[in-house]
C-alpha cells in the first residue's frame, strides 16, 4: 500500500490546539509536566516549520514563572524544581533566544548542587538517582556555556558504570539495558567528550535488534513497537554512526502509519490515541531520517541545528566519532 504523507497542516493545527483545549481531561492530568509538554510541542513545530505560529511571549512568560527558589525549574507553576523540566524550560529558552532574561548562574548552580560524590545526580532534593538526571544536567550547563561547574570526569566515571554487556545502558549500575536509558547515557557522554567509553558495534548492534517486523522500534527484548523510540533509538545510533544498521524505509513507514491524518498528531502505535510526546519523537525521528520539508533536529541536545549553531556548539554530526571501543572494567 502507498505511504500516507506526513500530515503536516493537519500537526500543526494539533499542537496549536493543545492550550486551548482547556476543557479536555487531557489538559489536567499533564500539570505536573506541562514545561516539558511545552518543549515538545515548539521544537515539533520548529521541525514543522512553524514555530512563528505559536505565542512566544506567552510561552516565555509561562516558563519563568515555574522558576524556583532554589533556581531550577518545576514542571508547572507552584510545583517543585526538578532536573528533568530544567532542561526543559532551558531549551525553551534556548530555542527563543531567551536565556538572557534568567540568572543563569542560579540555574547552574541548583544543577550543580545535585551532583553526587559517584558523580551521579539525583533529579531533586528527593534523592531519586538515574542516568537519565546525568544527561539533563550536563545539557543544561553546556547550553547554558557552563560545563565547567560540574565534576565532568566524574559524571562520565558514573555513566560508564552503567553499562551492560551487551553495550547498553541501564538506569543506574546493574540496571537493564533501555533505549531511553542508551540515549541519556550516550548523550551525555557525547556532551562530555567520553564517546570513546562505547563500543559503537556492540551497542549498535543492540540498537538494531530493536527493529521488529512492522519496522517500529521496541525499548527492549520482548516489548511492543513505540513511536518514541523513533527517537531515542534513532538519535543513538546517529550519535555513534550507525544509523544505517536499521532499515530506514520501514521506519519512516511505521511512523507514518501513526499519524491521525485527520484531526492531527501522532500516537505510540497505529490506531491509538495521539499525544504531543508521541508527536515530537515522531517527527524528530522523521526529521533525523532526512525527510524531505523537515528542519534539522541534533541528536545529542534534541534541539533544532539552527539553535545550537547560534549558541556556537558545534552539531553532533559534525562531531569527530569514535575511533576505537575502551573496555569497561566495571563489566564481569
Amino acid at each position: 500500500n502507498p505511504l500516507p504523507p506526513l500530515a503536516v497542516g493537519q500537526h500543526i493545527r494539533y499542537i496549536e490546539s493543545l492550550d486551548k483545549a482547556k476543557d479536555q481531561f487531557e489538559y489536567y492530568v499533564s500539570e505536573q509536566f506541562r514545561v516539558s509538554g511545552i518543549y515538545w510541542g515548539i521544537t515539533a513545530m520548529d521541525i514543522l516549520n512553524s514555530l512563528s505560529t505559536m505565542d512566544k511571549d506567552g510561552i516565555v512568560e509561562f516558563v519563568l514563572s515555574t522558576q524556583q527558589s532554589s533556581g531550577g525549574f518545576g514542571g508547572n507553576v507552584n510545583h517543585d524544581a526538578h532536573l528533568l523540566y530544567t532542561l526543559s524550560a532551558v531549551q525553551i529558552l534556548a530555542l527563543y533566544d531567551c536565556l538572557d532574561k534568567i540568572d543563569c548562574e542560579r540555574v547552574v548552580q541548583f544543577v550543580k548542587g545535585l551532583q553526587q560524590p559517584d558523580g551521579s545526580f539525583t533529579g531533586d532534593q528527593w534523592g531519586e538517582v538515574d542516568t537519565r538526571f546525568s544527561y539533563c544536567a550536563l545539557s543544561c550547563c553546556s547550553l547554558l556555556g557552563r560545563l565547567d561547574a560540574l565534576d565532568v570526569p566524574a559524571a562520565i566515571s558514573f555513566i560508564v558504570s552503567c553499562r551492560n554487556f551487551d553495550g547498553g545502558f541501564g538506569c543506574t549500575p546493574g540496571a537493564e539495558s533501555h533505549a531511553g536509558q542508551v540515549f541519556t547515557c550516550v548523550g551525555a557522554l557525547a556532551i562530555a567528550g567520553g564517546l570513546h567509553h562505547i563500543d559503537a558495534d556492540v551497542l549498535g548492534w543492540w540498537l538494531c535488534e530493536r527493529q521488529l517486523p512492522s519496522g517500529g522500534l521496541n525499548g527492549r527484548p520482548e516489548k511492543l513497537a513505540d513511536v518514541c523510540y523513533s527517537w531515542w533509538v534513532l538519535s543513538s545510533l546517529a550519535i555513534i554512526d550507525r544509523l544505517d544498521w536499521i532499515d530506514n524505509a520501514m521506519l519512516r513507514k511505521f511512523i507514518l502509519e501513526c499519524q491521525d491524518v485527520t484531526h492531527g498528531g501522532i500516537s505510540d502505535r497505529p490506531d491509538d490515541q495521539v499525544d504531543v510526546y508521541h508527536t515530537f519523537f515522531g517527527v524528530a525521528g522523521l526529521s533525523l531520517l532526512g525527510f524531505p520539508g523537515l528542519n534539522a533536529i541534533d541528536p545529542v541536545y534534541a534541539l533544532p541545528v539552527t539553535t545550537l549553531s547560534r549558541l556556537d556548539i558545534t552539531p553532533a554530526l559534525q562531531r569527530p566519532q569514535p575511533v576505537a571501543p575502551v573496555p569497561n572494567a566495571c563489566l564481569v
